[in-house]
């Protein structure tokens, strides 16, 4: 089933009297409970089709679509619910709290997300996560004694503990090395598939690209 589409998607930036075209026109479709690969060179479009298709900035022409709702046509505060409630992202770094320990890294997420779940039910879900994960064991640990590949994995349950509809990925792998990289893409698939998530993932690594359903390549600001 399509949960989210773009419909001749556009991007413009302008600098001075000087006008150039990122995107020139995008379709893309991506199936729930699937993950999609968005590959191609630098400056082919991809991160900005990610930013767009996230919410993180607007479109200069063309529709998204998520969920049977025009993106398009909401406010700013509508879009913003939208990424709190249905969308997690995970980028390159994992960006975790520096003062909190894994645990509380969900918890405070689940809190931001805007679930309106008691406290009992929190716990449970974050026990559960960090189960799912296999850091249950590091529950009270502070990222500065994690490694690089278990920051990256508490970033994808902190992604994806509300249980968004959507999991948007920008170069997820691009600060591991080869085994901790398959280790994130592997726990990124089994996630996708275990929860029906959508994601949609910009990487440059061809080696991850058989760990997607869908493997879309973009070429100056289309998609080939």
């Amino acid at each position: 089933m399509t949960i989210f589409a773009t419909q001749q998607v556009r991007k413009s930036f302008t600098n001075g009297e000087v006008s150039e075209e990122i995107l020139k026109g995008i379709d893309l479709k991506l199936e729930q409970g699937k993950v999609t690969s968005l590959v191609g060179a630098s400056g082919s479009g991809k991160s900005t089709l990610l930013t767009i298709a996230a919410g993180l900035q607007p479109a200069s022409g063309g529709q998204i679509l998520f969920d049977g709702k025009n993106m398009t046509d909401m406010s700013a505060e509508q879009v913003r619910k939208i990424r709190a409630r249905e969308f997690g992202f995970v980028f390159q770094s994992a960006h975790l709290v520096p003062f909190l320990t894994v645990e509380e890294q969900l918890f405070l997420m689940l809190e931001v997300s805007e679930t309106k779940m008691k406290k009992s039910g929190q716990k449970k879900e974050v026990a559960n996560m960090l189960e799912l994960i296999d850091m249950s064991h590091r529950k009270d640990a502070y990222p500065a004694s994690l490694s690089g590949g278990e920051k990256q994995r508490v970033a994808i349950a902190r992604a994806i503990i509300h249980k968004p509809k959507m999991l948007f990925a920008d170069e997820p792998t691009a600060s591991l090395d080869s085994k901790r990289s398959t280790d994130v893409m592997t726990l990124i698939r089994e996630l996708t598939k275990t929860l029906n998530i959508t994601t949609l993932m910009v990487t440059h690594d061809e080696e991850m690209l058989s760990f997607a359903d869908h493997v879309v390549t973009m070429k100056d600001g289309l998609i080939e």
